[in-house]
């Protein structure tokens, strides 16, 4: 199962659409937040990725009806996502990694850093994917992608 995830377009539409191309048989498309109207477009010119896109709301999406968080159940796994801010991710994962486990979920997914970080820590596998916008951490606009099979998980980050 290939999962594509990315946070932070901050409406640099292109890169968006560049990555959801690239990649036209995942199984799910996740927008992490601070891009919604980037996403809203993307799905207006590309209706057929609709069921398979889901968006949380991040900071900066102002007036969003979007969740500020989702759990997405898979086969054996389970996802935790979120923009981030409410969990004061730029002051570290703890919080963050508390809600998940709380929640029964061993893959977490945040944003609004804009900063990579792909581990395992604590029994969860952890990733932002960093921004496909505008990077703070010195590197180039990137994005997250996650394959799970039967031989476990594979989450991987790369430049757009």
């Amino acid at each position: 199962m290939k999962i594509i995830v990315i946070s932070d377009t901050h409406g640099d539409y292109r890169r968006l659409e560049k990555v959801f191309l690239r990649v036209p048989d995942a199984e799910w498309y996740i927008h992490l937040g601070d891009g919604e109207h980037d996403l809203d477009r993307f799905i207006i010119e590309h209706s057929e990725y609709t069921e398979r896109v889901i968006h949380v709301a991040g900071n900066c999406d102002t007036g969003s009806l979007s969740p500020a968080t989702f759990e997405l159940p898979l086969p054996g796994h389970r996802i935790f996502a979120t923009h981030g801010h409410h969990y004061g991710v730029r002051g570290g994962l703890g919080s963050l990694k508390t809600a998940a486990i709380s929640r029964g979920c061993d893959i977490v997914l945040y944003g609004h850093t804009h900063i990579r970080c792909n581990k395992t820590e604590d029994g969860l596998y952890i990733m932002n994917p960093g921004s496909a916008g505008a990077p703070h951490d010195g590197t180039k606009p990137s994005f997250g992608l996650i394959d799970i099979s039967s031989a476990g998980i594979l989450m991987n980050i790369a430049d757009i």
